[in-house]
């Protein structure tokens, strides 16, 4: 009788997950794992091509940005709406789907003839691979025993890592070696892939399309302008020198309305659209500050690398990749260890540890020369990118690994979202303190050379001799040298800028060890247990 009752509580057509063979389980994950692998991916890939976007589709410098934007925009939207369309139209078919979205966008990606196609097709590329990013967490939490989940942490973590560190550099050196709309193309053949076997591999749970017909449209409208226009404030603020821009304060107060227009739905809707229930647990809430704050480091470090090998360092897209790789070597080595010392040692010591070390890494970044190249940055990148997976593996564990079986796709949405938002803060906020500190210290190299004036003069006349070994024209050997002696003061000022953006971040990891400590440790190979 009770094969018979079990089987009956299974719709027709889903699998069981608990009949399901180990080697079908790792199958399902894996392929899943990597169209979330492809969707994060492409939020970093065209970060080291925008120019040659740019030329390819005679775009101004302003419209160029929106290529990025867009995809941002749309994909953090979609994150903490995808636990509701799961409920809605299955796993199954909301990734299939999703993918199959993506693959045909990145085909219109690849095809698009003006830069207001380009920016139509991400948006839609963003918000259809959003929906692949958390719906991995909750399907490897649900289809293996609690006794096999030990890798899940790892190899997400590895991808969630690897992935955003890896698009600069892949996306460099496939512009170099064919051209920008590869980073496109690339998507199609894996993208078909996926959309063919998830179908059927993945049926392990029903549709419920009555729910589709209850959407709360008022939840939608608020989450929608809340995390867009928040995204969009991030994003240009820095830019257009934040609130003094009126698109910039327009946006700011959109998302202001929208918040609290979400928030208010999520507590006294009936049906809502994105459940805040998994915050009951206290652990999952910390997990998701902690969340949050190496979003912020994983982010804002990819991003500023490659800024600083481009700008002082004048390196090809094709040097900055070959730099940067080596930051994700050190994270595929050092996932399979995080891994294991999550699953066998007290994931609140990991966890801390990986701060402590993440904060070493960025603060050996702080004492960057002009003259810094691959070896001078090859510790720090190594200490960096070993770390961020003790960062982030013990994490997922205790923000996930313990939440309740029917708040799993609620929880993954919100962590994965946390982690995003900490990359779009991260991002601006340190595009704010570049720009401010540059500033500074060009002053006050300024004003170091006014306070020595003779040495200053004694400088420039010694270049302008050299120079004008190569011209016969002393007033243009003079222009010629100040030119040079301004390109060299620019150059040191944002050097240094560069050193005080990472003491500060390192200092943020540091004060962020504590909250670690406030988690609870999920029981080990057991299910999920209350923390009321």
């Amino acid at each position: 009788m009770q094969p018979a009752m079990a089987s009956a509580a299974i719709p027709s057509g889903v699998i069981d997950p608990a009949t399901m063979t180990h080697r079908s389980r790792v199958l399902l994950f894996a392929i899943m794992a990597f169209g979330q692998f492809l969707a994060l991916l492409d939020t970093q890939i065209v970060a080291a091509s925008l120019n040659s976007v740019q030329a390819g589709l005679s775009a101004g410098p302003d419209e160029i940005a929106w290529v990025q934007t867009s995809y941002l925009m749309a994909e953090i939207v979609m994150i903490p709406l995808s636990g509701f369309l799961a409920r809605a139209l299955s796993t199954r078919w909301l990734f299939a789907g999703s993918a199959a979205l993506f693959t045909l966008s990145s085909l219109l990606c690849g095809t698009a003839t003006s830069i207001n196609e380009m920016i139509a097709y991400r948006a839609i590329q963003g918000f259809v691979g959003g929906a692949m990013i958390p719906t991995v967490f909750a399907v490897g939490f649900t289809i293996f025993p609690p006794d096999k989940r030990a890798f899940i942490p790892g190899v997400l973590g590895l991808v969630s890592t690897l992935a955003p560190t890896l698009g600069p550099s892949l996306g460099g050196w496939i512009t170099d070696a064919a051209s920008w709309r590869w980073l496109f193309f690339m998507n199609i053949a894996p993208g078909l892939l996926i959309t063919i076997a998830v179908p059927i591999l993945g049926r392990i749970d029903a549709p419920d399309l009555s729910l589709l017909k209850r959407i709360d449209w008022l939840h939608l409208a608020g989450l929608t302008f809340w995390l867009a226009g928040l995204q969009y404030v991030l994003e240009e603020g820095p830019r257009h020198d934040w609130l003094q821009d009126e698109a910039v304060a327009s946006a700011a107060w959109l998302s202001l309305v929208g918040g609290v227009v979400f928030f208010e739905r999520c507590f006294r809707s009936d049906y809502p659209l994105v459940r805040l229930t998994p915050f009951r647990r206290p652990t999952f809430g910390i997990a998701c500050g902690l969340n949050l704050v190496i979003g912020f480091g994983l982010y804002a470090s990819t991003y500023l690398m490659p800024v600083f090998l481009g700008q002082v360092r004048d390196f090809s897209s094709s040097q900055i990749g070959g730099t940067i790789f080596v930051a994700g070597l050190a994270m595929g080595c050092g996932a399979p260890i995080a891994a294991r010392l999550s699953s066998r040692a007290d994931p609140r010591i990991v966890v801390g540890v990986g701060f402590a070390l993440f904060a070493l890494g960025l603060w050996l970044l702080s004492g960057m020369g002009p003259e810094w190249g691959f070896w001078e940055l090859f510790i720090p990148q190594v200490v960096r990118g070993f770390a961020i997976l003790l960062c982030i593996v013990p994490t997922v564990g205790l923000g996930i690994g313990g939440a309740a079986p029917a708040d799993l796709r609620d929880a993954s949405g919100l962590f994965n979202l946390t982690r995003n938002l900490g990359g779009a803060v991260g991002i601006a906020l340190v595009n704010t303190w570049l720009q401010d500190q540059a500033r500074v210290h060009s002053l006050r190299l300024s004003e170091a050379m006014g306070a020595a004036p003779d040495a200053a003069r004694e400088v420039l006349a010694g270049l302008a001799a050299s120079i004008g070994g190569r011209t016969t024209d002393a007033a243009e050997a003079l222009a010629m040298a100040q030119g040079e002696i301004g390109r060299m003061v620019a150059r040191q000022a944002l050097t240094l800028a560069f050193d005080d953006v990472f003491a500060r971040m390192a200092l943020l990891f540091v004060l962020a060890i504590p909250l670690a400590l406030l988690c609870k440790r999920p029981p080990v190979a057991a299910a999920p247990v209350s923390e009321h």
